[in-house]
């Protein structure tokens, strides 16, 4: 039957229990701590050999102090037992402390590792993979590795010499009982092996309806205004719980597995304890075994499944490790898409301005790609027409398999040009910044940025020269500073003040009780649609850009800021190339130059004035919508 709460997004599968390649790459993580490591394998050394004293102090009280009444060596061997109890106890303090530092600083590292890869990654990764599960990879995952390194991969060499120093140990005193108590060990691996692949199965269910878990909360909280809106918040309610439950029971099942694995082998190790009484009992009274040897054994037997135990257990966070490895290497290797050229050539300076597109194809994916896999298309763009498309440059078409959202589009924005672009939704608008932004790459022609193909210029490079204003603003939830200047060192509190003047944000700003230092609610909750829009035009004058892209930028401000909006966009235009994209043909009757797109091709071009006499599309469009508007 399947699962009511899958979604399309779930965790891979398990790859192996134990992947040597894995581990090796875990391992490598440890390297800058060698030294570390090296102090805590000695200290675990020293512990397990410890492990040794109190037994052997316990014989050598039996079979000689005690009857031969020596109270000078009893009081040696308290004052030993004792010296080794501290000692024990100093170790031990240490090698906690010293393997949880471990832990903590491999995990610090990792995800710095993660988090600056996760800012390289290609915009379409981030399409096709939730924003939940990439937080359970830096979070919880790594949590998991933070187990494994900090008692795990160190501290398994304590339980192996352990185990090694009181196996020499038992058949150095008697190999016949050693062999007697040996005899349960395989009922131990019988049992760690038959628990093994359920454990595991657990873990596997674990982490997907984890991930499941934190996506389901990421995106139904970023929507809560949607479903207050619709009403839909018990549905929400009872789907969480379908999901909460679910991740209830299958930790409810490694429980289970846990809670019958342990008494399991603590009655083995009773077991182990049983044969010793009896066996080592009648070598005893048939005087082939002493007594205090017989003490000692029944103190090592308890000390020598202890390890084991603790061994099967790190078996098993092993298996969870390797699950939670697996799927950050996953994400580690995951190449960025778009990358920097292995030589980047260099822009001109001063830099110009100017844009050209040279029969440019774009398509997101294949006609026979599964939706599910990832989204057809960028946010803000429609459906895309499927009407074959003219031949391109030299007559030739690329293949009809790919769903095609730009169509051999050719077209040049001079420097300091101000160039509108309309559509209906669904023409290709938005793409084209995609495409300018490099946020991905054509399938076919290419784009240059004064006179340079932007596939061969650094990423840094491109983007530090064109500004973008997006419809959807987002604000940081931090001061008014940082939104602005975005950390930036190069820009103190008087170019902020400036930028932030020179569109007219002050007015507001100034109102704030901490001006610059007044901070924000997440995305910007605490400012109008208004007031976000005119901090998002000072960030964007603040950093100074050659070329400005508006994606739609004023569509969503009421008719009382819209004055001081575009006196704020004037100031922002001024003497620079402008692309605007813009659903309102009000806001582009300005603009130097018009192109009009319509199922990804480029079908006109021209002034406001030219297209209207021209009487095509735009005049259409522009009928449309003033019709509509009267």
């Amino acid at each position: 039957m399947p699962d009511p709460v899958a979604t399309p997004h779930e965790e891979e599968a398990l790859g192996k229990a134990y992947d040597a390649r894995l581990m090796r790459r875990l391992i490598s993580y440890l390297r800058p701590h060698w030294g570390k490591v090296t102090l805590a394998i000695i200290m675990l050394m020293v512990g397990a050999a410890l492990e040794l004293v109190g037994p052997w102090l316990t014989k050598v009280a039996l079979d000689r102090a005690i009857p031969e009444a020596d109270v000078g060596l009893l009081g040696l061997l308290a004052v030993a037992f004792v010296g080794s109890l501290l000692v024990s106890f100093g170790l031990e303090f240490a090698q906690t402390l010293l393997t949880t530092w471990l832990g903590q600083s491999v995990m610090y590292d990792l995800r710095k590792q993660l988090f600056g890869h996760l800012q390289r990654l290609h915009v379409q990764y981030f399409d096709r993979n939730p924003v939940g599960r990439l937080i359970t990879r830096v979070t919880n995952d790594v949590e998991v590795l933070n187990e494994l390194f900090a008692s795990g991969i160190v501290t398994v060499f304590g339980d192996v010499f352990t185990l090694l120093f009181i196996v020499i140990a038992m058949l150095a005193l008697d190999w016949r009982l050693a062999l007697v108590t040996f005899l349960v060990l395989p009922f131990v691996f019988a049992v760690a092996f038959l628990f093994r692949s359920r454990i595991r199965s657990a873990y596997r269910e674990i982490r997907v309806r984890l991930a499941r878990l934190n996506a389901y909360l990421q995106e139904r909280i970023t929507g809560i205004t949607v479903l207050h809106l619709f009403g839909q918040e018990r549905a929400a309610i009872r789907r969480f719980r379908e999901i909460d439950r679910d991740y209830l029971d299958a930790h409810l099942r490694s429980i289970t597995y846990y809670a019958l694995f342990f008494p399991i082998i603590q009655v083995l190790t009773a077991v182990a304890v049983a044969l010793i009484l009896s066996y080592g009992g009648i070598r005893v009274l048939d005087d082939a075994l002493t007594v205090g040897v017989l003490a000692a054994f029944l103190q090592y037997a308890a000390r020598f499944f202890r390890p084991i135990q603790d061994l099967s257990e790190k078996y098993n966070m092993l298996q969870g490790a390797m699950a939670s490895s697996e799927r950050i290497f996953k994400l580690l290797d995951t190449p960025p898409g778009i990358a920097d050229p292995p030589r980047p050539r260099a822009l001109p300076e001063p830099g110009r301005g100017e844009i050209e597109f040279r029969d440019v194809w774009f398509a997101y994916q294949k006609r026979t790609d599964d939706p599910a896999a990832g989204p057809a298309r960028a946010p803000g763009e429609g459906p895309d027409g499927r009407d074959r498309a003219p031949g391109g440059a030299g007559g030739d078409e690329p293949g009809d398999e790919w769903d095609w959202v730009l169509r051999n589009v050719s077209f040049r924005i001079a420097p300091g040009e101000r160039v509108a672009v309309v559509g209906h939704t669904g023409a290709g608008k938005t793409t084209l910044i995609s495409l300018l932004m490099r946020f991905y790459e054509p399938q076919r022609g290419e784009i240059l940025f004064d006179g340079v193909p932007i596939r061969d210029v650094a990423l840094a490079d491109l983007r530090g020269r064109i500004g973008l204003v997006l419809q959807d603003i987002y604000l940081f939830s931090r001061d008014i500073r940082y939104n602005v200047g975005l950390g930036r060192e190069d820009l103190d509190d008087d170019s902020i003040r400036d930028s932030i003047g020179r569109v007219g944000a002050d007015t507001f700003v100034d109102r704030l009780p901490r001006g610059l230092e007044q901070p924000l609610a997440e995305r910007g909750a605490s400012l109008s649609v208004g007031e976000r829009q005119l901090l998002s035009f000072a960030r964007a004058l603040a950093f100074d850009p050659l070329v400005l892209v508006l994606d739609e930028a004023t569509s969503s401000v009421d008719s009382e800021l819209e004055e001081n909006i575009e006196a704020a966009l004037e100031e922002l235009l001024r003497e620079r190339t402008a692309l605007v994209i813009a659903h309102r043909l009000s806001t582009v009757q300005g603009a130097d130059r018009i192109l009009v797109f319509h199922h990804g091709l480029l079908r006109e071009s021209g002034s406001h004035a030219e297209l209207l006499a021209r009487g095509g599309l735009y005049a259409r469009l522009h009928e449309l919508q003033f019709t509509a508007a009267a």
